[in-house]
């Protein structure tokens, strides 16, 4: 009856038997290349490329490529057909520009062809594998909306202006109790921040608007606005950064906790999330069945890595791009998000710390 029942339910979900294929396929894939049957390995990836080339396949076509790339680079690489391992992961790097890879995971020779990858398509590699860079999705980035005249209330100085306001000037601000005086505050605010007084544009205001508005556009986390947020806090305050980079939190990293001793990867997750869009009538998914979809799939000894829960993003700033003062070469952001500790929490260590302070007391940079 059990086999019954699931027979009729892919028969009224067009899509869902294929997709839950290509699923099996791949875990049937990372199993063999964890046992190092790559060509074994290899085949089997030949087979979930064609079944997603399929008509009708292109949403889970777009979910697999990256995977299929990676794996194939790691399987040619430890096969030693280095030129088409190369070139595997330079595709991969293509949709993930900023991507890593776990040393103690793959072989050597896989670990070591990737990193040559990734310095062929430039460092961070954003450009040049075609896909931009945080950098160059902002020198892009237009904020087509003039500055509005404001008119503050006592909610203002709780907005992304705080981040670049002195305790001071909080503590002043909080005592105001009219529109007049508030309104006078926040002309003195950003006249004083104005690095061209003589011209009728202020430029730091701009900028900062400009960080604002880009910061909301691309990192809002649930209904909180992208500038009000850790990275949108430290974009709004030194810019974009030199390159990023962001990859799960693997193994022996929390040992404590079991998503931190996952066998899984984020791709994982990412064909499971199609699989769950494919089940549905109305092609989405809401995050709780996402959640119990990636369950279901790894069962509680391998937890996938979900990209919603147990990530470490690293924003690399260099020295050149460092507020005057900031006694650092170069200064690391980490954020972290894991299940029961937040998203994109900032790690407020020493560095971090004098670095944000340095960029509050920087009021405009000349020139």
């Amino acid at each position: 009856m059990k086999k019954l029942g699931i027979a009729l339910l892919a028969l009224s979900l067009p899509g869902a038997l294929a997709a839950q294929s290509v699923v099996e396929l791949f875990q049937k894939a990372k199993a063999q290349v964890k046992s190092a049957s790559y060509d074994d390995a290899l085949k089997t990836l030949d087979a979930m490329d064609a079944e997603t080339a399929k008509p009708g396949h292109e949403a889970e076509r777009k979910q697999v490529d990256p995977p299929l790339a990676f794996y194939r680079g790691v399987c040619n690489a430890a096969l030693g057909k280095k030129e088409v391992a190369k070139s595997q992961f330079i595709a991969y790097l293509g949709f993930s520009p900023n991507a890593s890879i776990d040393g103690a995971a793959y072989p050597k020779k896989a670990v070591a062809i990737f990193e040559e990858a990734r310095k062929e398509v430039g460092g961070a590699g954003a450009a040049a594998a075609g896909a931009p860079s945080l950098a160059a999705t902002y020198s892009s980035f237009n904020r087509t909306a003039p500055t509005a005249p404001e008119t503050p209330g006592e909610e203002w100085a709780k907005g992304p202006v705080r981040a670049i306001m002195t305790d001071a000037e909080k503590r002043e601000y909080a005592r105001l109790v009219d529109p007049v005086s508030r309104s006078e505050f926040v002309t003195k605010f950003w006249a004083g921040r104005d690095p061209k007084p003589e011209t009728p544009e202020n430029e730091y205001r701009d900028e900062f608007e400009r960080r604002v508005a880009f910061a909301d556009a691309n990192f809002a986390q649930d209904e909180i606005r992208g500038s009000m947020t850790d990275r949108g806090m430290v974009f709004v305050l030194l810019g974009p950064p030199t390159y990023v980079g962001r990859r799960p939190i693997g193994a022996g990293e929390d040992s404590a906790e079991a998503a931190g001793m996952s066998t899984s990867g984020p791709h994982d997750a990412q064909i499971a999330n199609s699989v769950a869009a494919a089940a549905s009538p109305s092609g989405k998914t809401t995050t709780s069945s996402q959640n119990s979809t990636v369950d279901r799939m790894y069962g509680p000894n391998s937890t996938a890595l979900d990209g919603g829960q147990n990530w470490r993003e690293v924003w690399h700033f260099r020295r050149e791009l460092l507020p005057a003062g900031v006694p650092y070469q170069q200064v690391d952001f980490e954020f972290i998000t894991r299940k029961g500790y937040g998203k994109n929490v900032l790690q407020r260590d020493s560095p971090a710390l004098t670095t944000i302070e340095a960029a509050k007391k920087v009021k405009v940079a000349k020139g």
